[in-house]
Parts: structure tokens; sequence; C-alpha cells
């Protein structure tokens, strides 16, 4: 079910103009930083995949994908992607990317599934990005220094707007807190796992959580995860399972924490069959991007998404993301958030 929350006295600090003018310098700058940080080369990315090839991501393995027959290929099934985690990869084998270096792209995405409220919508765009790693790379330290690298590139471009908007003021901590979900769940035991993601990230304004998709001491995973993209049950060197995680900040405007980039360093042909056996679900072994897994044909990576209406939404200050990206909504979500100032474009 929808759900619409209304901040108390909740006005928008910029117009429909300088919202759009603050868009565009957003992506443009936030984008160019990543690049540069990541060492990434744009490239162009697709909007569906074929069907059974087991390309596209499964999220949490619910979620329906959007789907049409082709006509001019026997109405053979396409798919519109949920991400593009798994197509990254084939991509930097098909490209020959070195080790160090990687790509990035703009993923457009409906997911139809989605419960909308203010911070989810059927239209999701983010940068999706992938780099290759040798294999002294995947531990949790790696994670941890690209994740840092990550962040570096969040507070320049928080400070761009506050060039542009001098009234949206700067509050960001210099530095991102990392803290492991089993820690969390330790730390926080009365609560579920959003009530802890909101408590330690007010608490600390930015912060990464590792350790996604293989269940706690508590029995219960922090969240879902697809079991053949991020590698989510090899045991790091903090001796916790994980080396995948959600970056978190504190939304000052909707008085919770907002996640605005999922990553990880991915399987590799062992924790992939492992993964996929505790799941159930072995017989996506025998499709086209495990295949290429398991028989060692892709390269080593990690990689994420980071989300851009949600990363602009957080920079501008904004209660909804509709006030961001242009989307469906409910009516009767439509017409409230109107009569309190949330215009949903």
């Amino acid at each position: 079910m929808s759900q619409l929350q209304i901040p108390a006295g909740y006005e928008p600090v910029l117009n429909l103009k300088q919202t759009e003018l603050g868009i565009k310098h957003i992506k443009d700058f936030f984008q160019a930083n990543l690049s540069s940080e990541l060492r990434l080369r744009r490239v162009t990315a697709p909007l569906f995949v074929e069907s059974g090839t087991g390309i596209n991501d499964d999220l949490n393995g619910v979620e329906r994908p959007v789907h049409f027959p082709i006509k001019d290929m026997g109405d053979k099934q396409a798919e519109i992607v949920h991400s593009l985690a798994k197509w990254k990869r084939l991509t930097l084998a098909d490209y020959g990317i070195e080790e160090g270096f990687g790509i990035y792209t703009d993923m457009n995405a409906i997911r139809a599934d989605e419960e909308l409220d203010n911070l989810h919508s059927l239209y999701v765009d983010q940068w999706d990005w992938e780099m290759v790693i040798g294999e002294q790379n995947r531990n949790v330290d790696f994670l941890k220094q690209i994740v840092r690298r990550i962040y570096a590139a969040m507070l320049r471009t928080e400070y761009l707007v506050f060039e542009l908007f001098p009234a949206i003021k700067p509050q960001l901590p210099c530095e991102i807190t990392f803290i492991h979900s089993e820690e969390l769940l330790q730390q926080y035991p009365g609560m579920d796992d959003k009530q802890r993601e909101d408590a330690v990230t007010k608490a600390y304004g930015a912060v990464f959580v590792i350790g996604i998709g293989a269940p706690l001491s508590n029995g219960i995973p922090h969240d879902g995860r697809a079991p053949d993209y991020d590698d989510w049950s090899t045991i790091n060197t903090e001796g916790y399972a994980g080396l995948n995680g959600d970056l978190l900040v504190w939304n000052p405007v909707l008085g919770k924490a907002m996640e605005l980039s999922s990553m990880g360093i991915r399987v590799d042909a062992d924790s992939l069959k492992r993964q996929l056996k505790s799941r159930n679900k072995e017989d996506r072994l025998g499709l086209y991007f495990h295949q290429r897994l398991v028989n060692n044909e892709l390269p080593l990576s990690i990689g994420g998404g980071i989300g851009q209406s949600r990363l602009c939404m957080y920079y501008l200050r904004k209660a909804h993301i509709g006030e961001i990206q242009a989307s469906l909504w409910p009516e009767e979500m439509r017409q409230k958030a109107k009569a309190h100032g949330l215009l949903l474009i």
C-alpha cells in the first residue's frame, strides 16, 4: 500500500525552476567526480534484457519484472531491467576492462511492485558502476576504501549545492561511519532493521552498514539481497559475513535514514554456488550469466548503484522523490501532497 509522510511545517527551499537547475548541476558534477575517483568510463546501458538469461537483477527475489514480447524475434520475451548488477560484469569482460578501472552508466528501470512512498517510485534512476579488481582486493578493507572515495565525491557535491543555494547548509559529517549489521543488531536489540538504521544514522549522520543478505544471530537478514551478485556470505576480516553494504544518510526533512547507495564486492564462483544453494536457487547455474561466471569468463569486480533522484532529493531538501522525478502516483497521494506544498512532477 502507498504511504505519504507530510513533514510538519514543510516548505520547499527551492521553486520549480531552481530545483531543475539544481538537479542538472548535481548530476553533472557528481558523475564527473565519481568517474574520476574510481577511474570509470561511461558506457551505454540497455533498458531491457532477454528473459531467461539470468542477466536481470532479481533484487529480493520476489519482484516481478515488466516484460513484453518482441514481434521480430518470434515473440521472445524481454524484460525491463530492475538494475544492471550482472549486466555490468558481463560488460567488463566483453570490453576487456583492466584491473583497477571500470565503467559507469545511467540506469533507468521500472519496478512495478514497488510500494510507493516518499522515497520509493515506480521509476528508478541511478548511476550503476562496476570496477575490475584482483583477488587481493576481495576483503572488507578494500570495500571501505571504495566507500570513502564515493563519500568524498558526495561531500564535494554537497558544497557545490551550498555555493549555488546558500540557504541549503552542508550537514554531512567529514567522515562516514562503518558498522556491521550484526553489530547494529546487538546495539539496538529491540528494533527492526529500519528502526536500527534510523537510530544509527541519526547518531552519526552518514553510515555504511556492512553485511546485507546473510542471516544474523537472530536468524533474519538485515535486508534482502539476491544470491548471485553481491558476496554476502564470505567471512570478512572482522569475523562477520558480508563484503557488501548500504550507504545511509540522515534525512533532516523526513527525520529518518535514507539509503543513497547499495554496493559490494561481487561473488566469485565459490560464493555464487554457496549462496545459490542457501536459497535453493541452484537451477540458476545453467543460465548464461552464471555459466560464464563459474567458467571463469568474468573478472572479479566490485560495483553498486547510486540513486540519482534520491541524491538530488537529499541535497535539495525535498520531502518527496516525486518533487525530483516524473512518475506515476496514486491520485489520493498526489492531491494530499499538493495540499501540503509538495508538488509532485
